[in-house]
This record gives C-alpha cells, structure tokens and sequence, in this order.
C-alpha cells in the first residue's frame, strides 16, 4: 500500500509550505530597523526628529517615524524604529559614536556604560537590531571586554549573550511594556489579537484529533499513547511533541 492514501499531512508539516499560515502583512506599517550604517554614525553623531509614533497592527510596542537629513543628497530620510518609553513627537534623537547617553539615542556598545538598560541591539555590526524588541523588552549592559572587543549582555529571556562591541543599540526599554498584565478574558478578544498576526489560533491538541491528523490521535480516551519525547531525526510527520529534548519536567530549584 502506499504512502500517498495513508494518513494525511500532520499541521506542522503544512504551515511550511501552504499559504493559509501566511503572515498577515497588509497594514502593517513596515520593517522597524536602525538607521543603516555610514559614515557620520562611525564618527560623529546624525541627528532625527521623531515625526510621529505609530501603532503597527500585529505588534504589541508602538513604532516611531523618525526623519533625518540625508547626508550626500538634498532630502530626507525617514526610518521606522522602536519607540522606547519617553518618547515623544517632535523630540530630537540622535544616532552615532558620539551621541549622548540619553533614552531614544542610538550608540554603538563600547560606548555605553555597563548597567546601562538598552533595547533594540544588533546581532552583528550594521544589521539593523535584532535582540530585545518586543514591547517592554530591554537588555542590560554587563561587561565589556577591552581585548577581545566583546560586550556581554542579559536578554530578556534572562540568558547571556557576547556580542562585538561595535554593534549599536538603543538606550531604554521598549514601549508598550505591561500588555500581558490584562488577560484577554474572552475568546473574541484572542481571535482580534491573532487575526492580525497570523492564522495560529485556536490551537488545536494532539491527543484531541483523530489519528489521521496527529501522531497522538485517536483512542478511547484522550492520551497520549507513546513518549511525548522525540528524536530530531525522525521525519516531518512524526515530529511532536518534546522534539529532541535534553530533560523533561518542571525546573526545579
């Protein structure tokens, strides 16, 4: 018998390929990014004006729109950035070396002090920011290593991570912070939340399916039936559950 009338695809295997699991981009405001590195941020400092702060749909923290002067042509430029907490329409923010330590500016690592809270950090020198930038998100500062040209710092996950010197970040903690505080309450308010996000929702479990649809279906009653742990290696299919798991079971102590 073959492969192709036994069982069907698991829905893990489909959110790769079919474009039902599409994110849902259509009014969302744009990719929120530093400034791309130049000359005058190596050097010195440039400096923006905050022209307004958005809402992106699908985003928990607010963006800003902030413009600056074009250095080598007669025009502006405007770049989406994460709007930190304090930050208001028409103040000044500045990019750079030589930028002041204040909240909203953007400063290259080896310049900020350690203990500092910063958010928005890039993984690698001119990406554009990578690490702490969902709302209420911020990484602290810990160590600098002069000889190695190393910074170490806390992320939000509590993990640490060394990162080079050069990379720039935003001084401050993400906007929009406490959003987790209020619960949902109702099934609607989740369907809104998701709806502009991406079709993730309602999730559905595995031991709640038929065995057509999910390597824990099916049975008398609703167990699972085998390990919950599985090898990376196996295929696509039978990959749920705790997928190449080190330990299971609560952290203790």
């Amino acid at each position: 018998r073959s492969s192709r009338t036994m069982g069907k695809y698991v829905q893990a295997q489909r959110r790769g390929k079919s474009p039902v699991f599409k994110a849902h981009v259509r009014t969302r405001k744009g990719a929120v990014k530093l400034r791309s590195i130049d000359y005058a941020e190596r050097r010195g400092y440039v400096r923006g004006v905050i022209k307004e702060i958005l809402h992106d749909p699908g985003r928990g923290a607010p963006v800003a729109k902030i413009q600056f002067l074009n250095a080598y042509r007669y025009k502006r430029d405007t770049e989406l950035m994460v709007a930190t907490e304090g930050m208001y329409t028409g103040q000044f923010i500045y990019c750079g070396k030589k930028a002041t330590l204040s909240v909203g500016n953007v400063l290259p690592l080896r310049q900020v002090p350690e203990g500092t809270i910063v958010c928005n950090v890039e993984a690698r020198p001119g990406d554009r920011g990578q690490f702490a930038r969902g709302s209420g998100c911020f990484a602290v500062v810990i160590a600098h290593d002069e000889d190695k040209g190393t910074t170490r710092i806390r992320l939000p996950s509590g993990g640490k991570k060394t990162v080079p010197s050069d990379v720039r970040a935003q001084i401050g903690v993400v906007a929009g912070g406490g959003r987790t505080d209020k619960p949902l309450l109702k099934a609607g308010r989740a369907y809104h939340k998701y709806a502009v996000k991406r079709n993730c929702w309602p999730k559905i479990r595995g031991v709640a399916k038929n065995p057509v649809e999910h390597p824990f279906g099916g049975g008398n009653h609703q167990h699972i039936g085998r390990p919950s742990t599985v090898s990376k290696e196996r295929p696509a299919g039978r990959k749920v559950g705790l997928i190449g798991a080190r330990r299971t079971g609560r952290l203790r102590g």
